[in-house]
């Protein structure tokens, strides 16, 4: 597998206790739907190596409490400190014809309701509080919010994203 195989699941922040435990930063929508896993995908200088979880305890804020097999002391939970995590994009669940995932929608054409074609989506900046698609039109960036009463339809056989964007927005990019 190469690294466009995984997706980004979260970050370890600290060790917790002296048993070899570690909080880490679940970056989901639904914590709840990770309470079973086995095995997440730590970034080890550029490669991603399989941990297998003795167990995990979801906290609040999309935290979690994780024990990985065969770290049993603070001083094996301090070299993972700082390290990303990521499953196979194999493992996501299927969705709606509407739903998307941020990585599979790179490349896909944007047609506004009101501008027509704005571009194609280079990339979603999932920031802290509000996700943006980052669409390229000719030399100009145009920023949208990802947002469902944006977004009218995703075409995933043609890769066509239709939206309508707020009154506007569009033409400040242009």
């Amino acid at each position: 597998m190469n690294k466009d195989d995984y997706y980004y699941l979260g970050k370890i922040l600290k060790t917790h206790g002296n048993k070899g435990q570690v909080i880490v930063q679940l970056e989901v929508d639904e914590a709840e739907n990770y309470i079973d896993l086995e095995s997440v995908y730590l970034d080890l200088h550029g490669e991603r190596i399989p941990f297998f979880i003795a167990g995990l305890e979801l906290k609040h804020n999309r935290k979690a409490l994780i024990s990985f097999q065969d770290f049993d002391t603070i001083e094996d939970a301090e070299s993972l400190a700082g390290l990303e995590m990521y499953l196979p994009i194999t493992g996501l669940p299927p969705l709606n014809d509407n739903q998307f995932y941020y990585h599979e929608i790179i490349g896909y054409r944007v047609t506004d309701q009101t501008h027509g074609d704005i571009g194609i989506i280079e990339d979603v900046l999932d920031l802290p509080h509000q996700a943006l698609f980052q669409i390229r039109f000719g030399e100009k960036e145009i920023l949208i919010p990802v947002v469902d009463e944006i977004i009218l339809k995703v075409d995933k056989r043609q890769k066509l994203l239709l939206i309508k964007a707020p009154d506007g927005l569009i033409e400040i990019y242009l």
